[in-house]
């Protein structure tokens, strides 16, 4: 069986689970999913950097209603509920847990935990932290001594 580390930030689409379900054909792949919810000032401001750049003006401005503290939490529980539902209900192992604080070591500790294969990174773009290689994928590359894919979700957040 093929073990994947799935990294998302939010729930995943159908569409999603196809995706990452289907990547190895055949083989059963078992999936560890840390979701880490995004919410804090620094991720809104970064968000609405992103926004800004693609010209979705009207989006950089709803940034400042974003979940934070126990409400971003909460989500964050029902959004790894319905990821860990769906990618079981299309036939894969799945697993999962919230992480709140320190992403990486999270996931550098995960994959050693269960001898992961692979991690995959699956969240929307972020231009800011993408063009500096501070985004999870990046970072990560430098961390965990497994492949790291980097794939982008197929709705935005």
């Amino acid at each position: 069986m093929f073990t994947s580390v799935l990294m998302i930030e939010k729930a995943l689409t159908s569409v999603d689970v196809e995706f990452v379900t289907t990547l190895h054909g055949d083989e059963p792949v078992a999936f560890h999913v840390l979701l880490q919810p995004r919410g804090d000032q620094a991720d809104r401001l970064l968000r609405a950097i992103d926004d800004v750049a693609l010209g979705e003006l009207d989006e950089a401005v709803r940034e400042g209603g974003t979940p934070e503290g126990e409400e971003a939490l909460s989500i964050g529980r029902r959004a790894l509920e319905v990821s860990l539902a769906a990618l079981r209900a299309a036939g894969a192992d799945a697993e999962g847990r919230l992480i709140e604080d320190h992403p990486l070591d999270a996931l550098k500790s995960l994959v050693q935990e269960t001898r992961a294969d692979e991690v995959i990174v699956l969240t929307d773009p972020h231009y800011v932290e993408e063009f500096f290689h501070r985004d999870w994928a990046s970072r990560a590359r430098h961390e965990v001594g497994v492949p790291v894919l980097k794939l982008f979700s197929h709705s935005k957040a």
